[in-house]
């Protein structure tokens, strides 16, 4: 591809394309999980019209990312020494091959392609993003509505946003005039948000006149998107948002725009950006401890309408905001029902980046968090994380040798700008990145918490080695923050690893289901082959569900574990390993409801970020991702599967052309 600098030799890659991929989780036949959900997720179309292998997306994003480097340097006219670069490149590709390292999933599909290389935009590399209220103001339009368009606009490029609620009761409401202006939404995505930006004005400023919106330019629904892949939602979704916002302001003049407020309107855009079945996103707002208005937001008996089936409530992890002694006996109580709220302690955030160090005030400006909490953020700023397998290792050397190649990955996307020079300026002052592990509870249970205290503690100090050394090479000032622990999603399932610090949500032998896009023509492959594949109970319109037989980890699930035992796993990476935060969603039992507040009073100061989710609330309803099944009957599944004719596999379109949007996993993943 003429827009990259930086090429593999033919030969070397040619080298790999009859290689056995050592894909995670067999699921009956042929496949297995982790095939499929590359070559439903990540795998891009080439020019004769099949899908990429994974040698040729290892390709891709190896050459993207050394293409990112060596154009800095020539365009910095600093060293840059193509013989090294060759020899470090094959060894990253060698690694990515073989599961050692991966890039987030917004990577391994838009790395090394023209969207970011040619237009120099780095946007659809990032995972997360925080956005925070706290400067709304009336002072302008901007002012006043920057926030809520900039998260639409953020989540329409499939970046997961989270956002606070400061700017509560800072804006007062205004009725607009009967007079009415009308407005024509352009068929974009920067359209769509600003038609937002317009609307809320009418109700944020005196005197405005009622906006009338004329969709005629939309594309109809169906129609198919030529260069992002899938099919148009039409002006439905959007339609439905203008109506639920109107619904929202009207008839409270004088009134001010309350912490609710901002949480409905933030989760109304998100209701917006995923209707349609064609992008995914995810939202986390952040609230104080003592606002009773944001900690019944998810109540269903306060807040009926936002929580029901047409709702727009559970679009967001709602999370508090709290310092370490504050009095959150009266939170805790919600998260015993529910799990929710979180707890996301500021000050240790602010002060501290691993548990092990010195405190230091160097962080000082974190506001907030991206959607799955594993990544401390200002206002305006993007998350940017890659994946490490240490269960792939055999030694403490060789995990360093990966550690480079990951840290080399996520230096260079800080390197391109984006569309936003607010987050342009946050990104170059902070270089963060995120450099995660996956396989931890695995490992632990394998290999004993001492080597794992061991090797974080090693490789956290490599990490900051590397940094050193490669921010000075390429002229730019070291990362603020440089380690975290991702809860992980599809890209662990590549692998086949337990995702993130979590155990597997079921061990050994169990049914996966699977979604995929009506229109695939994998559904019908999947028929033939003897899957059971049915429509999705809660999008029947846009989603199929497939059942895969599948083995997984021999070790205990999350089901085995005690909330103590989670806990103290996720405090030990946030000790030894991650100067961000680190990313546990703790499951408990009902018996251990009462455990639930000493615990957290136990770990206070000890971990960052908190989540919990009752195991009662995660079973038991239509088609779980996970369900348990006995010997006698995996048996009969597999025995009833054939093989998938191949040819199929990798000579469909992608049905879901934009990839893995945000850092998701089973339980901060949005989808409508």
């Amino acid at each position: 591809m003429e827009y990259l600098s930086f090429k593999l030799p033919d030969d070397f890659v040619k080298g790999y394309s009859k290689k056995k991929v050592d894909w995670g989780f067999p699921a009956g036949g042929n496949v297995s999980l982790g095939e499929l959900t590359f070559i439903s997720k990540y795998s891009r179309r080439k020019a004769d019209g099949t899908k990429e292998r994974w040698h040729d997306t290892c390709r891709r994003v190896v050459e993207g990312y050394y293409s990112i480097l060596k154009d800095h340097c020539k365009s910095n006219k600093t060293p840059w020494n193509e013989f090294k670069a060759q020899k470090a490149a094959q060894d990253s590709y060698d690694r990515m091959f073989s599961f050692k390292w991966l890039p987030p999933g917004r990577g391994l599909w838009a790395m090394g392609t023209e969207l970011v290389h040619r237009e120099r935009n780095a946007a659809p590399l990032y995972n997360c993003a925080f956005l925070s209220t706290g400067k709304l103001s009336h002072h302008s339009a901007v002012e006043a509505t920057q926030p809520f368009v900039r998260l639409m606009e953020m989540s329409l490029n499939g970046i997961g946003v989270g956002f606070d609620t400061r700017g509560a009761y800072k804006l007062t409401l205004h009725d607009p005039l009967p007079e009415t202006i009308t407005h024509v939404v352009e068929d974009n995505r920067e359209a769509w948000a600003y038609s937002l930006q317009v609307q809320l004005e009418s109700f944020l400023f005196k005197n405005r006149k009622t906006v009338v919106f004329d969709y005629s330019k939309i594309r109809p629904e169906g129609s198919p998107l030529v260069r992002s892949g899938g099919f148009a939602p039409g002006p439905g979704p959007l339609i439905d948002l203008h109506k639920n916002i109107h619904k929202l302001l009207v008839g409270r003049e004088g009134q001010p725009l309350g912490s609710l407020d901002i949480v409905d309107i933030m989760n109304m855009a998100g209701k917006a950006v995923v209707s349609g079945g064609i992008r995914r996103s995810a939202e986390i707002a952040l609230g104080f401890h003592d606002d009773d208005e944001f900690l019944g937001a998810k109540d269903w008996n306060i807040n009926p309408d936002r929580m029901g089936a047409n709702g727009w409530g559970h679009l967001s992890n709602n999370t508090v905001i709290a310092e370490i002694g504050d009095n959150l006996d009266h939170v805790v109580d919600k998260i015993t029902l529910n799990g929710e709220p979180g707890i996301f302690f500021i000050d240790l955030s602010r002060n501290y980046g691993r548990l092990k160090d010195a405190a230091t005030d160097k962080d000082s400006a974190i506001l907030g968090l991206n959607p799955c909490a594993e990544i401390l953020l200002e206002d305006q700023e993007l998350c940017n994380i890659m994946e490490t397998f240490p269960n792939r290792h055999e030694s403490a050397e060789d995990y360093r040798k990966t550690l480079k190649c990951a840290y080399l990955y996520s230096k260079a996307v800080t390197l391109l700008p984006t569309p936003w020079e607010e987050t342009n300026e946050v990104i170059t002052r902070n270089r963060r990145i995120g450099t995660s592990m996956s396989g931890i509870a695995e490992f632990v249970e394998k290999r004993g918490w001492q080597d794992l205290r061991e090797l974080c503690d090693d490789g956290y100090n490599y990490v900051q080695a590397l940094d050193e050394k490669y921010s000075s090479w390429l002229g730019v000032r070291e990362s603020i923050k440089t380690t975290t622990v991702k809860p992980s999603g599809s890209v662990s399932i590549l692998a086949g690893e337990t995702p993130g610090v979590h155990w597997p949500v079921k061990s050994g032998r169990f049914i996966r289901r699977q979604r995929f896009n009506v229109t695939s023509p994998m559904i019908q492959g999947f028929i033939d082959a003897g899957y059971n594949v049915e429509p999705d109970v809660m999008d029947p319109k846009y989603t199929m569900v497939v059942e895969f037989p599948v083995t997984g980890h021999d070790i205990r699930d999350e089901q085995h574990v005690t909330v103590w035992e989670k806990m103290a796993l996720a405090a030990l990476l946030q000790e030894f390993w991650s100067d961000n935060s680190v990313s546990a969603t703790f499951t408990f039992q009902e018996d251990e409801i009462p455990e639930i507040g000493p615990a957290i009073r136990a770990f206070e100061g000890k971990l960052k970020t908190l989540s919990f989710l009752p195991l009662s609330n995660a079973t038991g309803y239509a088609q779980m991702p996970y369900e348990e099944v006995n010997d006698d009957d995996y048996e009969k599944m597999v025995s009833a599967i054939k093989p998938l004719d191949r040819s199929l596999l990798y000579g469909e379109k992608a049905e879901d052309a934009e990839g893995e949007k945000f850092c998701s996993n089973d339980v901060c993943e949005i989808t409508f």
